[in-house]
């Protein structure tokens, strides 16, 4: 399976220069390919347009040569850097991981998931317990391709160690294709098999 995006252009306001220019970029399962840039690049606008968050002025996001599914869960997965916004506030987390079918005892022991943070709203929980469950979530049973953007930027280090190291067994489990979005080149150089980096293949 492949993602791929193809010609993309995208800009937030109508008239004003564009954030992506005729971008083009492939990802294949199994591979685990770093996006870097400074801020303002576009890294994390390309993450959204990949996982079919946002939809590209012109050009195409495909999935082995077809649009993103609109229906149903996506195999195309994307973490946030900010979990509490990627969480709806009036569920409890129970439910979060049910609408994906992500409960999995097993993988919530992995991440160091507690049984008791089930019953609890978001608010009630701290980043790096709510970005435990926002992985979880991602690496749903159909999960092909996910995307870490700036994953463990906000959380402690030994939070970021246990997180990567769940995303890279389970990346390695499956041939899942890993995509990881960093302004850290240590980062990608560390996690990835190939980098791109966006300052290249932008041409804004």
């Amino acid at each position: 399976m492949r993602l791929e995006a193809k010609n993309v252009s995208f800009g937030y306001v109508s008239g004003e220069k564009r954030i992506l220019n005729n971008v083009s970029a492939c990802f294949d399962e199994g591979e685990r390919v770093g996006i870097v840039g400074p801020s303002g690049y576009g890294k994390s606008t390309l993450a959204k347009l990949l996982a079919g968050y946002l939809c590209p002025l012109s050009g195409e996001i495909l999935l082995d040569g077809k649009p993103l599914p609109d229906k149903g869960v996506c195999p195309v997965q994307l973490i946030y850097p900010h979990p509490e916004k990627a969480i709806n506030p009036r569920w409890r987390m129970r439910r979060v991981l049910e609408e994906s079918g992500s409960l999995d005892d097993n993988m919530l022991e992995k991440l160091g998931i507690e049984k008791q943070w089930l019953t609890r709203f978001p608010r009630e929980l701290s980043g790096g317990e709510l970005q435990r469950f926002c992985v979880a979530r991602s690496l749903f049973p159909g999960t092909r391709f996910l995307i870490a953007d700036e994953m463990s930027t906000m959380l402690d280090v030994i939070t970021q160690a246990q997180l990567w190291n769940v995303v890279l067994e389970e990346a390695d489990k499956r041939n899942m294709g890993l995509i990881v979005v960093t302004h850290n080149p240590n980062l990608a150089e560390k996690v990835c098999t190939r980098i791109i980096d966006l300052g290249s293949v932008n041409n804004v």
